[in-house]
């Protein structure tokens, strides 16, 4: 995993064969993802998203934020024949798979999502991400945080273009037409780099995704990317990164009992709370109002 060789590279060394090596690492990924999933890739807890508001208003001076969202693309050199239609895109030599991810400014993975065959772009990747289940089942816990005399009752993600006008995310600018419009877009510009930073901290650590897949089924390779994940959280925690385990680790559900009726109105009143272009704009002009007022430089 670290190196990134062919199985049967340390043959000699290790005194096995290439087959024992490649179960060896399937069975590895497998204990790690169900022994650590649940603490070092868990969804955000209340403690969490607040300890995140602060960090994130500390180094970029934005309240509210959650990290930055984006897509990376992993190489499938083995990939079967039968699947180049879905996973294999004009840019890339192999086809790809596209890892959905959420990083903060620590570089801590809190969100990722694996698998998608490369032929999709970051907005289809989006629609099928369980990054929001959360917070359409009204399960997702409230944080809210003020920007400019108005508050705001969850929290945003930095995007770039072509993620849409949703009020959980903020884009930048086009085109930056005043001063205060021009320190919005570098600084969200800059804040959003933590999830590149983020990739490139994962590929360096774990030569196995840096290098072209060469695994043959897709979960195996899903339970690679989740483990590289996994023990790069792992790493970050023993470095020093505060995490606070007796903190609930999954978001209970409500106790409520809501029939098939109702359970579709929260679905529609959520989703479009979630989609609604007014409270994004609204958002991006606080936001452009309070770097201005809050000028450090």
């Amino acid at each position: 995993m670290a190196y990134g060789t062919a199985p049967d590279a340390f043959d000699e060394y290790l005194q096995i064969a290439e087959r024992t090596s490649r179960e060896c690492l399937d069975h590895f990924t497998k204990c790690i993802h169900v022994l650590y999933h649940n603490n070092f890739l868990r969804r955000p807890t209340a403690t969490d998203i607040q300890k995140t508001y602060q960090l994130h208003e500390e180094k970029h001076g934005l309240p509210g934020m959650l990290g930055s969202i984006d897509c990376m693309h992993w190489d499938w050199k083995n990939c079967p024949k039968a699947l180049h239609g879905q996973f294999k895109r004009s840019t890339h030599k192999y086809p790809t798979l596209m890892l959905e991810a959420v990083a903060d400014q620590k570089l801590w993975i809190w969100h990722a999502y694996f698998g998608v065959p490369g032929a999709n772009n970051d907005l289809n990747v989006l629609y099928g991400s369980p990054l929001f289940d959360d917070e359409i089942a009204d399960i997702a816990p409230e944080c809210p945080f003020v920007v400019n005399g108005h508050t705001y009752r969850k929290g945003y993600y930095l995007a770039d273009g072509i993620y849409p006008a949703w009020s959980t995310f903020v884009k930048t600018f086009s085109v930056a037409r005043d001063e205060k419009s021009l320190k919005f877009k570098r600084v969200q510009e800059a804040a959003r780099k933590d999830i590149e930073r983020a990739f490139g901290v994962l590929q360096g650590r774990w030569g196995i995704i840096r290098q072209p897949a060469r695994a043959m089924q897709i979960n195996t390779l899903k339970r690679i990317m989740y483990c590289c994940i996994i023990l790069h959280n792992m790493i970050l925690e023993d470095e020093g990164f505060e995490v606070n385990f007796r903190d609930m680790f999954v978001n209970p559900a409500p106790n409520i009992v809501r029939d098939w009726v109702e359970r579709c109105d929260l679905h529609v009143r959520k989703t479009k709370e979630l989609r609604d272009r007014k409270t994004h704009n609204e958002l991006r002009k606080d936001l452009v109002e309070h770097l201005w007022n809050n000028d450090d430089e």
